[in-house]
């Protein structure tokens, strides 16, 4: 195979990520990246940035394929949520170009984007999750309780209520407002990787030190062995998993296992695991090459991720 081009879409601020795919100099050939916007990080460390539509302009497939023809792309890396329902039901005409988009099943996708979908699959699936309170529940609520919206990412809109007058309140402010028990205890983000067919390559927890934005700015890998457990439980589930699965969860001090989101995509911590030893990004060209890769559970615990900004200076 030649040296494989890779577009990463929504590329915003994920320079660590894409810098982990950089360093693969010997199969990666061009980085390519796009966003809404020109002035994005990522723009300033890639081959070539293109400025493209919103996610939900009906031109954006269009121009997706348009950069992979004129860039020979093998390989489309989605990086927010947004895309990825949208892109799973368009793969065919990626595929008919010879492109390979990392992205999971149009029905894995639909339940990820929805978060009372989401928690209806834990439901119905045995997997613990908080109680989401429905109209007719409202007035047996014990506080505090999580009030966000249904098909948010990011943290965006998720806010702590402590009584009536704030449900009242936050019920009408936030946008497609779900109600949801508030859990305590240690919160996780799990990043698993998959080969195409679904089989589980790694399964890293990290604990959420801090946050910021809804993204770690401080994180620790723990090798928990429940919570290892736990995931492996929940992918197999999944349908039609493949390539990298964030999923959420805490930690309760009775050491249950809660788990709340779906992310089917690179986490913003990723560079946090692949610090540690599971390297995603080279998973993933192996995985494009064909070569059989063994289930790997060799990365170190204990790793700490302290997060920081820096800046792209422009027109010096």
């Amino acid at each position: 195979m030649d040296k494989i081009n890779i577009l990463f879409t929504s590329s915003g601020r994920r320079v660590s990520l894409i810098n982990s795919f950089k360093e693969l100099r010997d199969d990666v050939g061009k980085i390519i990246t796009a966003d809404r916007n020109n002035l994005v990080p990522t723009a300033r460390i890639s081959y070539k940035h293109y400025t493209i539509p919103s996610v939900n302009s009906e031109n954006y497939i269009y121009e997706l394929l348009n950069i992979c023809k004129e860039e020979n792309i093998t390989l489309l890396v989605p990086l927010i949520d947004p895309e990825l329902a949208i892109l799973s039901k368009s793969l065919h005409f990626f595929e008919e170009i010879g492109v390979k988009v990392l992205v999971s099943s149009k029905e894995l996708n639909e339940i990820a984007d929805n978060k009372v979908k989401t928690y209806n699959f834990f439901k119905k699936n045995n997997i613990l999750t908080p109680k989401v309170y429905n109209n007719y529940e409202i007035n047996d609520i014990n506080y505090p309780i999580i009030v966000k919206p249904f098909d948010g990412s990011s943290s965006k809109g998720v806010t702590i209520v402590n009584n009536e007058r704030e449900l009242s309140f936050f019920r009408e402010y936030i946008s497609n407002a779900m109600i949801q028990e508030y859990v305590q205890g240690d919160e996780y983000t799990v990043d698993v990787m998959l080969d195409f067919s679904g089989n589980i390559i790694a399964i890293v927890p990290r604990l959420r030190i801090e946050t910021r934005a809804g993204e770690v700015s401080k994180g620790q890998t723990v090798k928990d062995i429940e919570i290892i457990n736990a995931t492996k439980e929940v992918i197999e589930k999944l349908p039609g998993a493949s390539g990298c699965i964030t999923l959420q969860c805490f930690k309760k001090d009775d050491g249950s296992i809660v788990f709340i989101e779906i992310n089917p995509r690179f986490g913003g911590g990723v560079p946090l695991s692949i610090g540690a030893g599971a390297n995603f990004a080279l998973w993933t060209i192996q995985l494009l090459k064909g070569d059989p890769i063994e289930y790997d559970s060799t990365w170190k615990e204990n790793v700490t991720m302290l997060r920081y900004d820096n800046a792209i200076f422009i027109g010096n």
